[in-house]
């Protein structure tokens, strides 16, 4: 009996990390998917997640989820860079070459940091916006 309960508790695990390898790789296969940082307003910590930005907006997926849902979903025309800068002493789980983007969406002010090649890919979406009537 106890033989086959950790077979079977194993095989539960095995199945999740692969559920859990599967989805990440399933995200970043996509075209205009990259590895995002988000930091949302008056969060003290940063999380790690995969964006796909195409068309009119930009999907956030957390990567330490098995949700198939976006986290954050951002609409381009809404979206305003105000700033750009190195990571700080602060940002301590950011890689020490990435750039953070301080942005203004419609869901209020929030802060992304990439790869600096990623960058100009992403400026150049959000740049590419029609222009909206206001």
């Amino acid at each position: 009996m106890t033989t086959a309960v950790l077979i079977v508790v194993g095989l539960l695990l095995v199945a999740f990390v692969a559920a859990f390898l599967l989805r990440r790789r399933f995200l970043l296969s996509g075209l205009g998917a990259v590895t995002m940082y988000l930091r949302p307003p008056g969060a003290a910590r940063w999380s790690v997640g995969v964006a796909w930005y195409s068309g009119e907006t930009l999907l956030w997926y957390r990567a330490l989820s098995l949700s198939v849902r976006p986290n954050r979903r951002m609409c381009r025309t809404q979206f305003q860079v105000d700033a750009r800068r190195r990571p700080t002493g602060a940002d301590l789980s950011l890689p020490p070459d990435s750039v953070v983007l301080t942005c203004r969406t419609g869901a209020g002010p929030h802060e992304l940091a990439m790869d600096p090649s990623t960058v100009t890919g992403f400026l150049s979406w959000i740049e590419s916006a029609p222009p909206v009537d206001r």
